[in-house]
């Protein structure tokens, strides 16, 4: 379990949102948290494999290659 403190603006508009919608706060966070973690991975991820071929430790294929092997293109 995670504590967070939210500004009164935030906890209001989420008590605003909870009361016309039925849904609890709580499945409001966990789903804005999840989506933003998942932009984060995805953020992060790119970022480290973009350090790793800048410094050898991957490389890139051509989008040709890719297509190829995917069935995709001419």
């Amino acid at each position: 379990m995670i504590a967070i403190n939210l500004s009164p603006e935030i906890e209001k508009r989420l008590e605003q949102l909870e009361k016309a919608t039925g849904r609890t706060k709580t499945s409001f966070l966990e789903e804005a948290i999840t989506e933003y973690l998942g932009d984060l991975e995805d953020l992060y991820l790119a970022e480290q494999e973009l350090t790793d071929i800048k410094e050898g430790r991957s490389s890139t294929k051509p989008l040709s290659e890719v297509m190829k092997r995917y069935g995709l293109g001419n």
